[in-house]
Protein backbone atom coordinates (compact mmCIF):
# COMPACT_ATOMS: atom_id res chain seq x y z
CA UNK A 1 0.00 0.00 0.00
CA UNK A 2 1.20 3.51 -0.74
CA UNK A 3 1.80 5.87 2.22
CA UNK A 4 -1.35 7.95 1.61
CA UNK A 5 -3.60 4.89 1.52
CA UNK A 6 -1.88 3.53 4.63
CA UNK A 7 -2.42 6.87 6.43
CA UNK A 8 -6.08 7.00 5.41
CA UNK A 9 -6.70 3.43 6.53
CA UNK A 10 -5.01 4.09 9.89
CA UNK A 11 -7.09 7.26 10.34
CA UNK A 12 -10.28 5.36 9.57
CA UNK A 13 -9.38 2.63 12.05
CA UNK A 14 -8.47 5.14 14.78
CA UNK A 15 -11.60 7.23 14.19
CA UNK A 16 -13.91 4.21 14.10
CA UNK A 17 -12.38 2.87 17.32
CA UNK A 18 -12.69 6.22 19.08
CA UNK A 19 -16.25 6.83 17.89
CA UNK A 20 -17.37 3.36 18.99
CA UNK A 21 -15.71 3.69 22.39
CA UNK A 22 -17.04 7.18 23.11
CA UNK A 23 -20.56 6.39 21.91
CA UNK A 24 -20.59 3.20 24.01
CA UNK A 25 -20.44 5.27 27.20
CA UNK A 26 -23.00 7.84 26.12
CA UNK A 27 -25.62 8.77 28.65
CA UNK A 28 -28.50 9.18 26.20
CA UNK A 29 -31.83 8.95 27.98
CA UNK A 30 -33.30 6.88 25.16
CA UNK A 31 -31.79 3.60 24.05
CA UNK A 32 -33.56 3.95 20.68
CA UNK A 33 -32.04 7.40 20.15
CA UNK A 34 -28.57 6.15 21.03
CA UNK A 35 -29.03 3.17 18.71
CA UNK A 36 -29.97 5.52 15.86
CA UNK A 37 -26.96 7.72 16.59
CA UNK A 38 -24.62 4.71 16.55
CA UNK A 39 -26.29 3.32 13.42
CA UNK A 40 -25.65 6.58 11.62
CA UNK A 41 -22.10 7.21 12.77
CA UNK A 42 -20.73 3.68 12.82
CA UNK A 43 -22.28 2.58 9.52
CA UNK A 44 -19.12 2.95 7.49
CA UNK A 45 -17.68 5.75 5.46
CA UNK A 46 -14.33 6.90 4.21
CA UNK A 47 -13.71 9.24 7.15
CA UNK A 48 -12.21 11.90 4.85
CA UNK A 49 -12.98 14.85 7.13
CA UNK A 50 -11.38 13.26 10.20
CA UNK A 51 -8.37 12.24 8.10
CA UNK A 52 -7.96 15.86 6.99
CA UNK A 53 -8.15 16.97 10.61
CA UNK A 54 -5.54 14.42 11.66
CA UNK A 55 -3.28 15.29 8.71
CA UNK A 56 -3.52 19.00 9.56
CA UNK A 57 -2.55 18.28 13.16
CA UNK A 58 0.48 16.27 12.08
CA UNK A 59 1.43 18.98 9.56
CA UNK A 60 1.65 21.59 12.33
CA UNK A 61 3.54 19.33 14.71
CA UNK A 62 0.65 18.14 16.87
CA UNK A 63 0.02 14.54 17.78
CA UNK A 64 -2.72 12.50 16.23
CA UNK A 65 -3.66 11.54 19.77
CA UNK A 66 -4.50 15.18 20.59
CA UNK A 67 -6.44 15.55 17.34
CA UNK A 68 -8.52 12.37 17.44
CA UNK A 69 -11.46 13.82 19.41
CA UNK A 70 -11.67 16.93 17.20
CA UNK A 71 -11.42 14.65 14.16
CA UNK A 72 -14.30 12.58 15.49
CA UNK A 73 -16.32 15.73 16.15
CA UNK A 74 -16.14 16.57 12.44
CA UNK A 75 -17.43 13.09 11.67
CA UNK A 76 -20.35 13.55 14.06
CA UNK A 77 -21.30 16.73 12.17
CA UNK A 78 -20.94 14.91 8.87
CA UNK A 79 -23.16 12.05 10.09
CA UNK A 80 -25.79 14.50 11.32
CA UNK A 81 -25.76 16.24 7.94
CA UNK A 82 -26.27 12.94 6.12
CA UNK A 83 -29.19 11.95 8.37
CA UNK A 84 -30.93 15.24 7.71
CA UNK A 85 -30.02 15.26 4.00
CA UNK A 86 -31.69 11.85 3.57
CA UNK A 87 -34.98 12.88 5.23
CA UNK A 88 -38.21 12.97 3.19
CA UNK A 89 -38.29 16.78 3.45
CA UNK A 90 -34.81 16.99 1.92
CA UNK A 91 -33.53 14.42 -0.61
CA UNK A 92 -35.86 11.61 0.52
CA UNK A 93 -33.23 8.90 0.15
CA UNK A 94 -33.94 5.38 1.35
CA UNK A 95 -30.40 3.99 1.11
CA UNK A 96 -27.04 5.28 2.29
CA UNK A 97 -23.89 3.22 1.78
CA UNK A 98 -26.01 0.28 0.67
CA UNK A 99 -28.21 0.10 3.75
CA UNK A 100 -31.44 1.78 4.89
CA UNK A 101 -31.11 5.44 5.84
CA UNK A 102 -31.70 6.33 9.46
CA UNK A 103 -35.31 7.46 8.95
CA UNK A 104 -36.07 4.15 7.21
CA UNK A 105 -34.22 1.97 9.75
CA UNK A 106 -35.86 3.76 12.69
CA UNK A 107 -38.45 6.43 11.88
CA UNK A 108 -38.40 10.05 10.77
CA UNK A 109 -38.73 11.59 14.23
CA UNK A 110 -35.95 9.42 15.66
CA UNK A 111 -33.73 10.28 12.68
CA UNK A 112 -34.25 14.01 13.22
CA UNK A 113 -33.46 13.66 16.91
CA UNK A 114 -30.40 11.49 16.20
CA UNK A 115 -29.05 14.13 13.83
CA UNK A 116 -29.73 16.88 16.35
CA UNK A 117 -28.05 14.86 19.10
CA UNK A 118 -24.97 14.16 16.98
CA UNK A 119 -24.63 17.84 16.15
CA UNK A 120 -24.67 18.93 19.77
CA UNK A 121 -22.47 16.00 20.80
CA UNK A 122 -19.80 17.20 18.34
CA UNK A 123 -19.59 20.54 20.14
CA UNK A 124 -19.62 18.83 23.54
CA UNK A 125 -16.67 16.67 22.51
CA UNK A 126 -14.77 19.69 21.19
CA UNK A 127 -15.42 21.68 24.36
CA UNK A 128 -13.86 18.87 26.41
CA UNK A 129 -11.18 17.71 23.94
CA UNK A 130 -8.31 16.23 25.94
CA UNK A 131 -4.74 17.49 25.49
CA UNK A 132 -6.01 20.74 23.92
CA UNK A 133 -5.78 24.14 25.61
CA UNK A 134 -8.88 26.25 26.20
CA UNK A 135 -8.04 28.84 23.52
CA UNK A 136 -7.65 26.13 20.90
CA UNK A 137 -10.88 24.44 22.01
CA UNK A 138 -12.75 27.71 21.58
CA UNK A 139 -11.22 28.25 18.13
CA UNK A 140 -12.21 24.71 17.09
CA UNK A 141 -15.78 25.19 18.31
CA UNK A 142 -15.99 28.49 16.42
CA UNK A 143 -14.64 26.98 13.17
CA UNK A 144 -16.92 23.96 13.32
CA UNK A 145 -19.92 26.20 14.02
CA UNK A 146 -19.07 28.41 11.02
CA UNK A 147 -18.45 25.43 8.76
CA UNK A 148 -21.65 23.65 9.70
CA UNK A 149 -24.05 26.57 10.16
CA UNK A 150 -26.08 28.87 7.95
CA UNK A 151 -22.99 30.26 6.22
CA UNK A 152 -21.58 26.78 5.70
CA UNK A 153 -23.06 23.32 5.29
CA UNK A 154 -26.64 24.14 6.34
CA UNK A 155 -26.61 27.17 4.04
CA UNK A 156 -25.45 24.94 1.20
CA UNK A 157 -28.32 22.54 1.84
CA UNK A 158 -30.74 25.49 1.74
CA UNK A 159 -29.30 26.56 -1.62
CA UNK A 160 -29.67 22.97 -2.82
CA UNK A 161 -33.35 22.85 -1.83
CA UNK A 162 -34.04 26.25 -3.40
CA UNK A 163 -32.45 25.03 -6.63
CA UNK A 164 -34.61 21.94 -7.18
CA UNK A 165 -36.01 21.94 -10.70
CA UNK A 166 -33.94 24.95 -11.76
CA UNK A 167 -31.10 25.13 -14.26
CA UNK A 168 -28.02 26.17 -12.30
CA UNK A 169 -25.04 28.07 -13.58
CA UNK A 170 -21.63 26.59 -12.88
CA UNK A 171 -21.00 29.42 -10.41
CA UNK A 172 -24.22 28.71 -8.50
CA UNK A 173 -23.49 24.96 -8.43
CA UNK A 174 -19.94 25.60 -7.21
CA UNK A 175 -21.24 27.92 -4.49
CA UNK A 176 -23.74 25.33 -3.31
CA UNK A 177 -21.10 22.58 -3.08
CA UNK A 178 -18.54 24.91 -1.54
CA UNK A 179 -21.05 25.55 1.25
CA UNK A 180 -22.39 21.99 1.61
CA UNK A 181 -19.07 20.17 1.60
CA UNK A 182 -16.24 22.65 1.42
CA UNK A 183 -17.08 24.59 4.57
CA UNK A 184 -17.05 21.46 6.70
CA UNK A 185 -13.80 20.31 5.11
CA UNK A 186 -12.24 23.69 5.95
CA UNK A 187 -13.47 23.30 9.53
CA UNK A 188 -11.85 19.87 9.67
Amino acid sequence: MDPVTTFLEQCRTDVDTTLAARLAVSEAGSTRLLDAMKYSVLGGGKRVRPALCLAAAVAVGQSGEAAIVPACATELIHAYSLIHDDLPAMDNDELRRGRPTTHIAFDEATAILAGDALQTLAFDWLADAPMVDDQTRLAMVRELAKGSGHLGMVGGQAIDLESVGKHLSIEHLESMHRHKTGALIVAA
